[in-house]
């Protein structure tokens, strides 16, 4: 299960609540969405946005004070199936090969970049996801860089 979301705040009198989404894919809040928590399966019955972040009816959350339990619940999901989309759970401790079949580090983690998210390898290195060229999930991620990005001292 990946978090996806969180429960941040209840919103008005009947059960509303507000959400902030880790994830970029709005859908996850789809009319009839079921979304995890610790407690168990949540319901969508329906979503809007709101401010930074949307304001959600579950079903059977009809009153504050049970909107109020729910403040700062992490809402997980399973993974949404899309070959067209890297995923970050399928990025981390993935062996990066560039175009010469050189190894170039496993990546610790990505960052987020207003340009492109970036590779962080456990050598220091940082790729920008716009070279990667294929990548097998948790295996290796091939890439096309451009000459000079794995020299960090510039020579």
């Amino acid at each position: 299960m990946l978090e996806i979301g969180r429960i941040t705040s209840p919103h008005g009198v009947r059960g509303d609540v507000n959400v902030l989404l880790t994830s970029n894919r709005t859908e996850r809040l789809d009319r009839g969405s079921v979304l995890m928590t610790n407690d168990g399966p949540l319901t969508v019955v329906s979503s809007r946005p709101h401010k930074n972040g949307y304001i959600v009816k579950f079903e059977g959350v009809n009153y504050r004070d049970q909107s109020e339990k729910l403040r700062n619940t992490v809402l997980t999901a399973e993974p949404i199936d899309d070959p067209d989309e890297l995923w970050i759970h399928e990025l981390i401790d993935a062996m990066v090969i560039d175009q010469d079949g050189a190894e170039r580090g496993r990546v610790a983690q990505v960052l987020e970049n207003p340009a492109s998210d970036i590779l962080e390898l456990d050598t220091g290195h940082l790729v920008p996801v716009q070279f990667v060229l294929s990548c097998e999930p948790g295996v290796e991620i091939r890439v096309e860089v451009p000459d000079g990005l794995f020299d960090l001292d510039g020579s």
